[in-house]
């Protein structure tokens, strides 16, 4: 989605110059959310003041939720229909493979250093064996990187993964000397009026529904989750999904582990932000606790899942207009503090963990005591190959697995 945004902005329409491009970009990754999503705010902002952000940052993620309102009701009504449950049965194992690469890809960029290997690795035992909340390993990271980095700065200086590239399309519209507009000039007036309208927007629809529901309602629950998962996504969509299956699955029960990696494959095959996933465990959610009624599950799952979305994108606007003023008066890098490169490290041992946690779901269905499948492993191993050793792309190895999955439902 970035690199289509750039090719787009700044090498095509040259709305922006590349410098101000990753300008951006670099601001955007700091902060916890879906850094394209904020990306695309951030621009709309800055061309067209707030009302621009808002739209900009809102088209990005209605298509999607749209789809996966009704993908996730075929999924979820007709899902053991032979056909559906076939590809499923294909796609599970590349979703596995899809984490594993998301690992690879996540560490090879961070982990820099023993200290940060180190810390990777504590943060998949943290997990894995003594199953820590995410949000604790994330506080504890920081600590390690806000210490650390005043002991032993060089270990921690590891952050980056977007330079600059130098490269030249032109003038652009908003080029690297144009001064920031009006609206982009920090003032301390529009900073408190942006976090007094977000603070608005989030009180009044969580007021609404404690006093209405009562707080333990599921549509409480689930505002207030997913409040806290859009405050912990440092690290991109891959590092929220452990937080989710530990919450949603292991602790609310809205939707069960293998309803959660056939989410992940829907997030995955649907245009949009990887992170709608959460689009997906909020309507499984409402659509099985049916508090609207047996008659009305659909009713249920599609609010949960725009409820959800609203209460996981809402920060991602909130970070972009009340920040926006603050990098344009920079004009420079944006440096990964410390504590932001030990939450990557982190962020590593934690999304391979959730590989293993797909994993053993896919390969023993039936839970460790049950068979082992074979067929799903032969298909995650070639996905894996495909993946790292070959570089296909990600919808090509869902697509190819899901073609497999169908002719194996056919044959048996």
């Amino acid at each position: 989605q970035i690199a289509i945004m750039h090719q787009e902005l700044v090498e095509r329409r040259r709305w922006l110059s590349e410098r101000r491009f990753l300008h951006a970009l670099n601001y955007c990754m700091v902060l916890p959310g879906p850094e394209a999503q904020q990306l695309a705010t951030y621009i709309g902002w800055l061309m067209h003041r707030s009302w621009g952000g808002v739209v900009a940052g809102a088209l990005f993620v209605l298509p999607s939720l749209l789809i996966l309102i009704v993908l996730s009701w075929v999924y979820i009504a007709f899902g053991d229909v032979p056909l559906v449950a076939g590809l499923f049965y294909g796609i599970k194992p590349a979703v596995t493979a899809i984490v594993l690469q998301a690992a690879h890809r996540i560490g090879s960029r961070a982990l820099k250093n023993n200290v940060l290997w180190a810390i990777a690795g504590a943060s998949f035992v943290a997990i894995f064996a003594l199953n820590v909340p995410f949000p604790a390993i994330v506080l504890g990271a920081a600590a390690i990187g806000y210490i650390g980095g005043r002991v032993a700065p060089k270990y921690f200086s590891a952050g980056g993964g977007h330079g600059k590239t130098g490269a030249g399309y032109g003038r652009a519209l908003i080029d690297d000397d144009t001064p920031p507009p009006a609206h982009a000039r920090f003032a301390w007036p529009r900073l408190v009026g942006v976090f007094a309208v977000g603070a608005v927007l989030w009180i009044v629809p969580m007021g609404l529904l404690t006093a209405g529901l009562g707080w333990d309602h599921t549509l409480t629950q689930m505002a207030w989750f997913f409040t806290k998962a859009a405050l912990l996504t440092f690290g991109g969509a891959y590092a929220v999904l452990p937080y989710v299956y530990q919450g949603a699955v292991g602790h609310y029960g809205w939707l069960t582990p293998t309803q959660m990696i056939d989410g992940l494959a829907l997030g995955e095959t649907t245009p949009g932000p990887l992170i709608m996933v959460v689009a997906f465990a909020g309507f499984i959610g409402g659509y099985v606790k049916a508090f609207y009624g047996p008659d009305s599950l659909f009713l249920a799952g599609a609010v949960a899942a725009c409820l959800v979305t609203w209460f996981t994108f809402l920060p991602s606007f909130l970070f972009i207009l009340a920040g926006g003023p603050l990098v344009e008066s920079t004009h420079g890098e944006i440096r990964l503090t410390a504590p932001l490169t030990a939450i990557t490290a982190a962020v590593v041992g934690v999304v391979l963990n959730l590989a293993l946690f797909f994993g053993y779901h896919v390969l023993w269905p039936e839970g460790l005591s049950g068979r082992f499948d074979s067929i799903a492993a032969l298909i995650a191993v070639g996905a894996a190959v495909a993946l790292l050793r070959f570089r296909v792309g990600v919808i090509p190895v869902i697509g190819a697995c899901a073609v497999i999955g169908l002719a194996l439902s056919f044959v048996r």
